[in-house]
């Protein structure tokens, strides 16, 4: 490797070695190999504002402030108490309802952390004041919120399409069956788990119960569908889905009379606070991606790899592997900003759809918010919930399960990531 090669990776992760936030991290790295280089320090500047002159990054903050007014105005609620009145009966009881009011709430929220600090704190009380173990309730919480980026939509699948130049809207698409597949496959372990533990269920539901709560929850409940069809069908795009969607949210904070003049202005200042945290790390992030381009690093490693085996499958699986063992060690954002710019050349070389491979990616992504050390998920709902993070990360092994299963499903049959997209797209 040249060494101004080295300047740049290994600067980078000599930082993240001494926890220098990533973005920090990646726009000091940069500096330092424009310096060694000799390329003019302006190149900086450029491409930071470039990297944000991008009309799908306008969707991020638009779908976080849908997210802070939804937790504002109570609709996480309704949507708990819709879900309760669905599954609570069955065996595994809360477990499904969070599950399930998870995979409603990533119809909007577009992102894990989201639905673990906010809708998970409904849940976990909840679930304390029934009697359910404290433990149980923070890893259920933990891995039923990996499901939020998976179904659309997604702020991180929204990144990936802008460094991979890929449709915003098929991603979106691409992550819908994948996205139920896991909530299914982690309710039937709960259900199994149920069996071994003893987990209180609520009274079969009423019909007159079941009518009220679907009457409460109606309004929230239209909100993905909203943004759903409008991608699906061509009507909108994921950006002015988004717009779509906070001027509803906040129709209905106003009709329910929860948003008021006195915590609006904590609602944008938090949605501030969150997008230019997420922004600055995006533009940090496309300067050292083209910065990796101009080194022709991409490219090389792509060669590397491909002079073992060119068997799309194998690679796959080395890539999932790879992705996996980076998840224990570095956050979420870090991987895919290093790794997309990398990765693409090569799966695209292998004929593999880069659909396909976003959603793929995203999900061990989320797996890898569970996995000790790192596990970000952990650390938040053990902080939510009052509970050790190291119980957190041993009850949370048996969910990475049904996570597990459903990433070998969609990496090796492509149709359940790409049958929507090209039944909807053509």
């Amino acid at each position: 490797m040249p060494f101004e090669s080295f300047v740049l990776i290994g600067g980078f992760l000599i930082l993240m070695v001494f926890r220098v936030p990533i973005a920090f991290s990646m726009g000091i790295a940069s500096l330092a190999y424009l310096l060694y280089t000799g390329m003019p320090v302006t190149v900086l500047s450029q491409r930071l504002s470039a990297g944000l002159n991008s009309f799908p990054l306008l969707a991020i903050p638009l779908y976080i402030l849908v997210g802070q007014l939804m937790n504002t105005s109570g609709m996480s609620q309704r949507i708990f108490d819709f879900s309760s009145t669905l599954v609570g009966h069955i065996r595994g009881g809360l477990g499904h309802v969070n599950i399930l009011a998870s995979m409603i709430f990533a119809g909007v929220s577009g992102t894990a952390v989201s639905d673990a600090a906010s809708l998970g704190a409904i849940e976990m009380k909840v679930m304390k004041e029934e009697g359910y173990d404290p433990v149980f309730s923070a890893a259920v919480t933990a891995a039923s919120s990996t499901i939020g980026p998976i179904i659309p939509p997604s702020v991180v699948l929204i990144i990936y399409g802008v460094m991979a130049e890929v449709s915003i809207g098929r991603l979106f698409m691409g992550g819908l069956l994948p996205g139920v597949a896991m909530g299914f496959l982690m309710m039937v372990l709960v259900y199994h788990m149920a069996k071994k533990i003893t987990m209180p269920v609520r009274p079969r539901a009423s019909l007159s119960e079941g009518v009220r709560s679907f009457r409460n929850a109606f309004f929230p409940l239209l909100l993905p569908f909203i943004i759903l069809s409008g991608i699906a069908f061509g009507i909108t795009t994921p950006t002015e889905a988004g717009a779509i969607a906070v001027a509803y949210s906040f129709l209905l904070g106003i009709l329910y009379k929860e948003i008021t003049t006195k915590n609006i202005s904590s609602i944008f200042s938090e949605t501030v606070t969150v997008t230019c945290s997420v922004m600055f790390v995006v533009a940090n992030a496309t300067l050292f991606s083209w910065l990796l381009v101009s080194q022709n690093i991409p490219q090389r490693a792509a060669d590397f790899i491909l002079s073992f085996t060119g068997d799309p499958l194998l690679v796959f699986f080395l890539i999932n592997l790879f992705i996996l063992i980076l998840g224990m060690f570095l956050d979420t954002m870090a991987i895919l900003i290093i790794a997309t710019p990398v990765l693409v050349p090569m799966v695209s070389k292998l004929g593999i759809d880069l659909v396909h491979f976003g959603v793929v990616m995203t999900l061990n992504l989320m797996i890898g918010g569970l996995t000790p050390p790192m596990g970000i998920l952990c650390y938040i709902v053990s902080d939510v919930g009052r509970v050790p993070v190291e119980k957190v990360f041993r009850a949370i092994l048996i969910f990475l399960i049904p996570l597990l299963i459903c990433l070998f499903l969609i990496t090796f049959i492509p149709p359940l990531v790409t049958f929507l997209p090209d039944l909807l797209f053509k």
